[in-house]
């Protein structure tokens, strides 16, 4: 097999799980990690049986054909454009930048440069959503009509060791947890034409009780609670809620409604989880999950499926249209809110092909 190069930069808490799933993927071949943090990256580094190197020696290895930009979120822009400049496809973590501009300079800078970006989340290529798809796409549901969309906690600050980045600009409840929410019914419904909504911060600092910094207040710079509607180029009309203040509910992450049936779909944070469905005039039953990637965390099978698209030749499925209309939609919200009115999004983005095949054996998947 002809392998793809791959760097990593950013070595924080989610690299680990990057690392770890990249094993599943032969066709990825890891050539070293790196943080501006230095003993971070060789900390990982020893880890993984890797080697840690300099941001500059992995942009200047001809071996390197993807950076993977694990880094902060306002970060990623920045860390991607130096990816394209040194002539390698670059594929970042979740957003694609911190405000649709920076996002939409990124994604005309790789088409200048003829390079591939991709973003996460990939969570939409599991198994349970992979299968929740091919319902829809069988016309069981019958004509879409609506849905919701639910994430709600009392905040990061009680887990994370240092969860500063959440509150400020490029954090908050829409950016973080939005787009595992909004590229899945992208990825189930297709684009969004119009988002309407409200966005409030009911506190102006936050109380970390994590470790080690428990009892250090941080400042609030963002919205921590964000309702909306979102209408769907199908004519689904699905309301979402993001919001890191509320103590407990009991709503399901996604539920789509359609003339003959209902959808229960699972935790878009995850690959797998159990799918139901309910037909017209009976109860919700669970389904068989047909798909592969629904028995562990697979994150970086957007990172492999660019890889095998690269080598193809086809467009592969986390792709920048993708990810650019996840962040105008996002983005969306907070206009809508400051303006008291419905904003038109103006991208467009295809339905990500369906993924029925294993990329693990060395396949070049379609």
């Amino acid at each position: 097999m002809n392998k793809v190069g791959i760097g990593i930069i950013g070595c924080g808490n989610i690299s680990a799980a990057y690392l770890k799933a990249m094993a599943s993927f032969a066709i990825l071949d890891i050539k070293g990690v790196a943080d501006l943090n230095r003993e971070l990256a060789e900390q990982r580094a020893a880890e993984f049986g890797l080697t840690a190197r300099t941001v500059e020696e992995m942009l200047a290895d001809p071996a390197i054909e993807i950076i993977v930009n694990l880094t902060v979120p306002k970060a990623h822009v920045a860390v991607a454009m130096q990816a394209l400049d040194a002539g390698k496809h670059t594929y970042s973590e979740k957003p694609l930048g911190i405000n649709f501009k920076e996002g939409q300079a990124l994604a005309e800078a790789a088409k200048v440069k003829g390079l591939r970006i991709g973003a996460a989340p990939d969570t939409f290529l599991g198994g349970s959503h992979q299968t929740a798809r091919a319902l829809i796409d069988s016309g069981v549901l019958g004509m879409p009509v609506g849905g919701t969309a639910t994430f709600m906690c009392p905040g990061h600050e009680r887990w994370h060791p240092n969860p500063d980045f959440y509150y400020e600009v490029g954090g908050g409840p829409m950016l973080d947890m939005g787009p595992y929410y909004i590229t899945d019914l992208v990825n189930l419904l297709g684009p969004v034409s119009q988002v309407a909504g409200f966005a409030i911060s009911p506190r102006s600092e936050r109380l970390i009780t994590s470790q080690p910094r428990n009892g250090e207040r941080i400042p609030v710079h963002i919205a921590t609670h964000v309702a909306g509607v979102m209408a769907f180029d199908c004519g689904a009309v699905v309301q979402i809620g993001m919001s890191f203040d509320v103590a407990g509910h009991k709503h399901v992450p996604l539920e789509l409604y359609g003339t003959e049936g209902s959808l229960i779909v699972p935790d878009p944070n995850h690959f797998g989880g159990q799918v139901e469905l309910l037909k017209k005039g009976g109860s919700f039953e669970p389904q068989d999950t047909t798909q592969p990637y629904a028995d562990g965390n697979y994150r970086s099978i957007g990172v492999a499926d660019m890889a095998h698209a690269i080598r193809s030749g086809r467009p592969h499925r986390a792709n920048g249209d993708l990810a650019l209309h996840v962040l105008e939609v996002m983005e969306a919200f907070q206009h809508a809110a400051d303006s008291g009115t419905t904003i038109k999004i103006n991208t467009k983005t295809e339905r990500p092909a369906p993924l029925s095949a294993s990329l693990s054996d060395g396949q070049l998947a379609a």
